[in-house]
């Protein structure tokens, strides 16, 4: 089985609880990666609505502590069913500590109607950027093991770029198509933005996020979507004031569609 389906693994063991496990697999500084936690949280809900005709359209995740390595509890809820859109919510526990509290939109499509005023970012292709995240991308860390990433977009980190702008390629290292699981887990997958704008002498150690949202725009997986296919991911910090920094991120498809929106509130540490 593909890491990522083993480590996002939950199992149904009441009509709105799930079991699962926190993986040091997708470990960062103190805990999991949020996008992992976020990834775990939607595979709870998208079982407890079991309807593949209603894909998942927002995400949002709070978190309210840090995991420790072990086993989860989801606790799911039905908020409301309507005729074309279901509102879920979720809650993870460990050792009777709140961890994630998690609120789902998930519909069918509605109206035939579209404009696309959003521009792919430009980017050399995977091919003609080298693996990794870039220099001086700091100690390594069992997350960055997960991805196959192409650092494409803006500068290294703690190079003391004048925007805080981060993004590149990204597929999952044991390549497998992308979901929407596979994407929200994408939308915490880089290294943070704010990172880029820092210097060596600037005090950041880490970045825990306090809430995560993610718009899914298209309908996942894509048709004709392939394992191997790369994600274009682009980030960007605009205000850190008081210790804490938004940063919004689109995730896109090589050929152009914009898979994803995401937004993240963090703590400067």
């Amino acid at each position: 089985m593909n890491r990522f389906d083993a480590d996002t693994a939950v199992v149904r063991v009441g009509p709105d609880v799930f079991e699962g496990a926190m993986s040091r697999n997708w470990w960062v500084v103190r805990g999991p990666n949020g996008g992992y936690v976020a990834a775990l949280l939607l595979c709870a809900l998208e079982q407890r609505l079991g309807d593949p005709e209603r894909p998942v359209r927002s995400l949002t995740v709070h978190y309210t502590a840090a995991p420790a390595e072990g086993p989860v509890r989801i606790l799911t809820t039905i908020e409301r069913a309507g005729r074309s859109l279901s509102t879920l919510s979720a809650r993870m526990i460990q050792d009777e500590r709140l961890l994630a509290l998690a609120l789902a939109a998930f519909s069918k499509p509605w109206r035939d109607v579209e404009f696309h005023h959003a521009a792919m970012p430009e980017a050399p292709p995977p091919e003609a950027t080298p693996p990794g995240r870039g220099p001086r991308s700091g100690p390594s860390i069992p997350l960055h093991d997960r991805y196959d990433t192409r650092w494409a977009l803006g500068s290294p980190p703690f190079s003391g770029a004048p925007e805080a702008l981060a993004g590149g390629w990204i597929r999952l290292a044991e390549p497998r198509v992308a979901d929407a699981a596979v994407v929200a887990a994408f939308a915490d997958a880089w290294t943070p933005s704010v990172f880029s704008w820092a210097t060596p002498g600037v005090p950041i150690a880490a970045v825990p996020t306090i809430d995560l949202t993610v718009h899914f725009r298209a309908t996942l997986p894509l048709e004709g979507a392939k394992a191997e296919d790369y994600y274009l991911a682009v980030f960007r910090a605009r205000e850190a004031r008081e210790g804490f920094f938004e940063e919004d991120g689109e995730i896109w498809s090589r050929d152009g569609i914009l898979v994803a929106q995401s937004r993240q509130l963090a703590i400067l540490m």
